[in-house]
Parts: C-alpha cells; sequence; structure tokens
C-alpha cells in the first residue's frame, strides 16, 4: 500500500499533496518531505507554515478529483448510518463515479467491490482509493454489474481473478439501471443485509420500490434526502436562502 495524501493547510488555504512532493504557490514553494506525518508543520522557502493534517471524510468530498457530481456528505452518512456497515462487511456498489461512497464505506472498514462502467472513470475513482488510503480495501472493477450479477451468485470464492462471490452484507447502488439489480438483491445479500439505492429523480426511485417489492425485500423505506443551514445575524434567526437543500432520493431495504 502506498503513503496516502495529506492535506497541507493554512488559513483558508488548503492543498492535497503527497510525501516528497513539490508544489509551488503564491505563499512560497512547498517541499514536503517523504516521511511527512499528520500533525507536522512544512514552511515554504517564504516562511510560510503550513499544518499537515490527515484527510477526514469531508476532506475526500473537497478535494478527490471529480468525474461528475460526487454523493453529498449528508447522503454518504445516511447511507452507513441506515445500513450499519461497519468494519469486516463486504459491500457491493455500482456506479462508483468519483468514489466518495466507495471511499468512505472503505475508511469504517468494509471490503468493498464497486463498479463503474465507464473505463476512464475507473481510473480516475482507482486513483482516489489510493489519495484516500483505502486502495487495500476498495476493489474498483469495470464494468456494468448488470451484467455481472449472474456470475456474482453462487460463483464461489474468487481465486482467479474473477467477481467475488455473495453473499454480501450490504449491496449499494447509485445508478440507472439498479432496479434491474434490486430484482437480485436477495441472492446477493446475507440475510437481514440491507439494500441502499440513491437517485436524483422520483422516477427511478419508483422503479427501485417496486422491484424490491416484488424481489420480497422487508422494511422497503424511501426519504428525500433535503439539509438547510441556518443563518443567525443580528436582525434574527432563520433557515438560509442559499445553497442546495434537495440532493436526492434515498430506498432503504433488508433482504428476508
Amino acid at each position: 500500500m502506498t503513503e496516502p495524501a495529506y492535506l497541507l493547510v493554512h488559513d483558508d488555504r488548503e492543498y492535497l499533496l503527497e510525501p516528497g512532493e513539490e508544489f509551488g504557490t503564491d505563499l512560497g514553494v512547498l517541499e514536503v518531505p517523504a516521511d511527512v506525518a499528520a500533525g507536522d508543520v512544512v514552511e515554504s522557502h517564504l516562511g510560510t507554515a503550513f499544518q499537515v493534517r490527515e484527510l477526514r471524510g469531508p476532506d475526500l468530498f473537497d478535494h478527490l478529483e471529480r468525474t461528475g457530481a460526487p454523493m453529498m456528505p449528508r447522503d454518504v452518512g445516511l447511507v452507513v448510518g441506515l445500513t450499519g456497515v461497519a468494519s469486516g462487511d463486504r459491500v457491493l456498489d455500482a456506479g462508483t463515479g468519483t468514489g466518495i461512497l466507495a471511499a468512505h464505506l472503505g475508511r469504517v472498514g468494509a471490503d468493498v467491490t464497486t463498479y463503474e462502467i465507464d473505463p476512464e472513470f475507473a481510473d480516475v475513482a482507482r486513483e482516489n482509493m489510493r489519495v484516500a488510503g483505502v486502495e487495500d480495501r476498495v476493489e474498483v472493477r469495470t464494468g456494468d454489474l448488470a451484467e455481472e450479477v449472474d456470475s456474482l451468485v453462487g460463483a464461489g470464492e474468487a481465486t482467479d481473478g474473477t467477481p467475488p462471490a455473495a453473499p454480501f452484507d450490504v449491496l449499494t447502488l447509485d445508478t440507472g439501471d439498479a432496479p434491474s439489480i434490486v430484482s437480485h438483491a436477495p441472492d446477493l445479500l446475507v440475510p437481514g443485509g440491507f439494500l441502499a439505492v440513491y437517485s436524483p429523480f422520483v422516477e427511478g426511485t419508483r422503479e427501485a420500490v417496486t422491484a424490491a417489492r416484488e424481489a420480497g425485500l422487508a422494511e422497503i423505506e424511501t426519504l428525500e434526502t433535503i439539509q438547510r443551514g441556518m443563518d443567525f445575524s443580528e436582525r434574527g434567526s432563520r433557515p438560509s436562502t442559499r445553497g442546495v437543500g434537495h440532493t436526492g432520493y434515498l430506498v432503504i431495504a433488508r433482504a428476508p
């Protein structure tokens, strides 16, 4: 496993840098020591001090390379909280994208197999897993999970590069063809295992719910993910009128 990147922070400046990397800023050139560690202070050649920090969950959203709109931290939190995913769990994921969700799941100690249909996006996600320090727990596969389901169910232990076999503890889907995968959830999940489907659209959410019902899944719950910040001023306090309140819809269900 390679060394993860660190944040170098000075006031409102944050730079994601690798050990041994040299980086030029208007505050001076930063030369990051090869043995840098969180808590160190690195000075630029102009004497500006930068604090070295480990990447935390919110930092992944702010600094990993993006290939589209990544899942918001609050939605990641809902997935983690509502599925109870924990260290040692096996997670099957589809629609990797930037890899924000997969990285978070890896950082809580889960072993994640995630599918991304776009080869270029998959390459970016693999690099993001390295930067996030979870490349040993998150495997990014290039392909369409909907086409791999049959090989996952009853495929036996993976010893020759074949897809890892079901069952999994958690199935997370952020992809347009999620309903076709949901129909296989009982075969992909352990008894009582959780399904989480994230969608920006009502239509896809309804299809996922229908597929979950037809598959015999239990405890099906659908949420709209909304968050409002608060503004406090001398005039008074009220919800903020800025920012995005709605991000998507989340379907949670359990295998029988």
